[in-house]
């Protein structure tokens, strides 16, 4: 079969797009108020009317347009811009270069156990202030 037979086939197109969001056909029967049987003759159609496609759109939380210009081609490239490991692009044409982290988690993290313990020895020293105070209270009564 012609690609471009099946670029222009709305159902396949809908039924590709639903696999890659990880959603079954019955999570989006239920989304479009309808049956699972009604979604699979949805996505053996050819075409759908616009007022659905708006719908199912909807449902599956992309665009009609993303719909209907959706290629398999598209997802291909869009998915080999992840894997490139030039993070040192300088023209900032490279998804990953944004990415990068600019601090150690692990440092962050004994920064927080370090004022977690901070805090925690200042909890105990108003507690033995308090203790204290309360005890000099009862002594001079």
């Amino acid at each position: 079969m012609s690609t471009l037979t099946k670029s222009n086939h709305i159902g396949r197109k809908i039924s590709r797009i639903r696999e890659l969001k990880d959603m079954k056909q019955e999570a989006l029967a239920q989304a479009l108020g309808t049956n699972q049987q009604a979604v699979s003759a949805i996505e053996n159609s050819e075409t759908v009317d616009e007022e659905k496609l708006i719908q199912i759109a909807k449902a599956l939380g992309v665009s009609v347009e993303a719909i209907k210009n959706f290629s398999e081609e598209g997802v291909i490239n869009y998915f080999n811009t992840f894997t490139d490991n030039d993070f040192s692009n300088s023209q900032g044409t490279n998804f990953g270069s944004n990415n990068a982290c600019t601090f150690n988690p692990l440092d962050k993290l004994v920064e927080y156990f370090e004022e977690n313990k901070k805090l925690y020895e200042r909890l105990l020293e108003v507690e033995k202030e308090k203790a204290a105070f309360l005890e000099r209270l009862l002594k001079s009564k």
